[in-house]
């Protein structure tokens, strides 16, 4: 495509900086290297091909998926070991079945109950389909999945075992309550708890005989700072492809990190209220504000030079509405510095869901945009 400037873009519109974003992700492919497991890249923060592709070093290699949408999206360009992360309920199995053979693919799920065991057994049986299959083991956040003793494990596993189209694969935890602390020690307690739980797990299940080939655990933040992941076989993370504010604010990565930012257009003045008047928005930025509890100078989002991607001093997005973000200022100046058409960039507070409002990124290179890459969105 023909390379063009930020000005010609039309606002709000994703930013990646292209140079950031292979930083990060060399950075988590050498991390797998090093404590040895496999890197299972979480598509639902980029949901793009490209980006995932980059982010396995230009191979098409094992994924994991939170959207049935994201499992079609990337089974259609070739990936064919998918891991859907989100309990199956019946009304999606179809839908799952329907991927696996028109793409010939692998789309593995997962379950923590008996009956959900018992609905993907008569599905399988009525329409002879094959699927794999992950018990959700709760390593501690309290979402899904059943603690690591848990009666209910042999079960499901005896459950499985009975129909010859169901096979289970393994366990797979979620250490989500890793993103609550900016502790780096408590972050690798958590870590390791993470890995204890998930392999007290499969020793439940080998004492039935139930083989477990895979062990999956996985957050960024327990990614970096578990001592070591000895007997687990893949690692699931995402966000390390962009960070973002929430993530610096707890120390996990450095504001300078940060690839993602939507570039916003100043819009207006509000003299009265000294605040400058931007493009983007609730919709834009999303109204996550998970970064204030350990940066509270976060609010919105902060407010950066369009040009270098630094931030503005103090400035940041202090109030949103759907289509309008406020940015308060305490100098005059700043109406000289950002006249009304000039641009910034805003760094976002959750990376996942301010790109849920777009469907592309806008690759900056050399400070200039040089390709499009499209995303998928939806269920």
């Amino acid at each position: 495509m023909k390379i063009i400037n930020l000005e010609d873009l039309e606002t709000p519109c994703l930013v990646l900086d292209k140079k950031l974003l292979e930083r990060n992700c060399l950075k988590v492919r050498n991390r797998c290297l090093e404590l040895k497991t496999t890197l299972r890249p979480h598509v639902k923060t980029s949901k793009s091909v490209q980006i995932i592709r980059l982010a396995l070093d230009k191979k098409i290699g094992p994924i994991t998926v939170s959207t049935l949408q994201e499992a079609e999206y990337f089974a259609s360009s070739g990936f064919k070991d998918i891991l859907y992360a989100v309990g199956i309920v019946p009304n999606k199995l179809s839908r799952l079945a329907n991927i696996q053979q028109k793409f010939n693919c692998n789309v593995r799920m997962i379950l923590d109950s008996v009956q959900l065991a018992n609905n993907v057994i008569d599905y399988s049986n009525l329409n002879n389909t094959n699927f794999e299959i992950l018990i959700e083991i709760d390593s501690g956040e309290g979402r899904g999945g059943l603690r690591p003793n848990d009666k209910l494990i042999q079960e499901i596993s005896n459950t499985l075992y009975n129909c010859s189209r169901t096979k289970l694969m393994g366990v797979l935890t979620h250490a989500g309550h890793s993103y609550a602390s900016n502790d780096v020690s408590e972050i690798s307690s958590i870590a390791n708890k993470e890995r204890g739980d998930a392999l007290e797990a499969v020793k439940n299940l080998l004492k039935i005989n139930q083989p477990c080939p895979i062990v999956s655990v996985g957050s960024t933040p327990t990614m970096l700072f578990s001592s070591h992941l000895d007997d687990i076989s893949e690692v699931r993370s995402g966000i390390y492809m962009f960070w973002d504010l929430a993530q610096a604010s707890r120390g996990i990565c450095k504001i300078e990190d940060i690839a993602i930012t939507v570039l916003a257009s100043v819009v207006g003045h509000n003299y009265n209220k000294q605040r400058i008047i931007i493009d983007a928005g609730a919709l834009a930025l999303s109204k996550d504000i998970s970064a204030n509890k350990f940066m509270p100078e976060a609010g919105f989002g902060l407010v950066c030079d369009s040009n270098t991607g630094i931030p503005l001093s103090e400035l940041n997005v202090s109030e949103v509405h759907q289509e309008h973000g406020t940015i308060n200022i305490n100098d005059k100046k700043w109406f000289n510095l950002l006249p009304v058409g000039s641009l910034v960039r805003i760094l976002p507070n959750h990376s996942c869901l301010t790109c849920a409002g777009f469907d592309r990124y806008n690759i900056l290179e050399n400070n200039s945009i040089n390709d499009f890459w499209p995303r998928t969105n939806g269920w």
